[in-house]
């Protein structure tokens, strides 16, 4: 199958059947980009591997050459349609921060898994395009080395903010981002400009400081990175400033004031089904693998693994200031999990008196034979 190119009048007709189409699978928004990404992108790219501020996230070095253009991932493609799903929440989840005794979850993961949900509506798209447009194409929603984001602006589907992620005037910060890369050419949409203008209110709210300047991220620095990509112990200077959060930061995106114009996602299978009960601190640190994996079964949560995960809630336990947890934490100390028994350790630092911690460490440090656990024994807390 060839390539063809659509005359102006055919383009119009078949631009506007594709918006509705994708309008009837649940898109919010759409926009149409040439793959030839500016040079700015592979420098700024560049710069942030050359400054491991990836961190562990070795895969983004991996794939540096595919990622840099959509033609060095598929050479055949004349045009990237870019689309954007609301999930903005129900509330602000800043509210959230307060309640010491649960465990905080971000927004985009509150709800079933969005690569699972989107890319069923993806490729009844891509089925339909092929067919309709007579052409080959391929469909991606965080799966593959492409920069979502950078295309997305070109796309006309917003703009990147100072807090590096997409800002939509319709949609505030809550878009998630998939693409459909075609082999055939149709205009390209208006690059969306830059409204963030003097404001910095993302940068200023981050509780570890990770952007180092306007649009600039130390992703090493970042709660989404150390609670969900970080695979060992959160560096002693984190810990505290995690206070509830289990998994993920939404402070840079909830305090957006463009999220006024934001509304409630449509689509059910993204809004959070959860009580308050079922985030208790005391009862998320209980769990087994087996509980785990059935509790967070259609979760995102549950590609980090049930150790990760309980690592992060005992951190916030550490930081709940209510000592009926420490019970909790002791129970940890026992774990089959180095990285559980380490996190264990410090909230049970956090919450118990000198005294009491003494006694506590010379009943398990002397059967603990990993150094990281050990270590723990041995930091102070702060």
């Amino acid at each position: 199958m060839s390539p063809s190119t659509f005359d102006i009048a055919e383009t119009t007709k078949k631009r506007n059947l594709i918006i509705k189409k994708s309008k009837d699978l649940g898109f919010d928004v759409i926009g149409f980009a040439n793959p030839k990404l500016p040079k700015s992108v592979k420098k700024n790219l560049d710069s942030f591997l050359n400054s491991n501020f990836h961190g562990e996230m070795d895969w983004l070095k991996r794939n540096q050459h595919r990622r840099e253009s959509p033609e060095n991932l598929w050479s055949d493609v004349k045009t990237v349609i870019s689309l954007g799903t609301n999930y903005g929440p129900d509330e602000n989840p800043l509210k959230n921060l307060d309640k010491k005794n649960y465990g905080n979850i971000s927004v985009y993961a509150q709800g079933e898994d969005y690569h699972k949900v989107i890319k069923k509506n993806l490729k009844k798209f891509g089925g339909w395009l092929a067919e309709e447009l007579n052409c080959n194409l391929k469909v991606f929603v965080d799966t593959a080395p492409i920069m979502e984001k950078n295309i997305a602006e070109i796309a006309g589907i917003g703009w990147q903010g100072k807090h590096s992620n997409i800002v939509s005037k319709n949609y505030g910060s809550w878009l998630f981002l998939s693409e459909i890369f075609l082999d055939i050419f149709i205009d390209e949409d208006i690059k969306e400009k830059d409204n963030c203008g003097s404001c910095k209110k993302c940068i200023n709210i981050c509780p570890t400081d990770a952007f180092i300047d306007k649009y600039k991220m130390d992703a090493r620095k970042c709660i989404s990175y150390l609670t969900i990509e970080h695979k060992s112990q959160i560096p002693l200077q984190y810990r505290n400033k995690i206070g509830n959060r289990i998994y993920g930061c939404d402070d840079c995106l909830a305090v957006c004031p463009w999220n006024k114009f934001a509304s409630k996602s449509k689509e059910i299978k993204f809004l959070s089904k959860r009580n308050d009960d079922d985030l208790t601190l005391s009862k998320l640190s209980k769990l087994n693998d087996q509980e785990f994996r059935k509790f967070f079964s259609l979760s995102p949560i549950k590609r980090i693994g049930r150790d990760r995960f309980l690592r992060n809630v005992l951190i916030a336990i550490g930081n709940s200031n209510d000592k009926k947890l420490a019970e909790n934490a002791l129970n940890n100390l026992k774990d089959d999990s180095p990285l559980v028994r380490g996190a264990a350790v410090w909230a049970v630092k956090k919450l118990l008196d000198h005294n009491e911690i003494i006694k506590i460490k010379a009943k398990h440090i002397i059967n603990e034979k990993d150094n990281s656990v050990i270590a723990e024994w041995d930091n102070n807390i702060s």
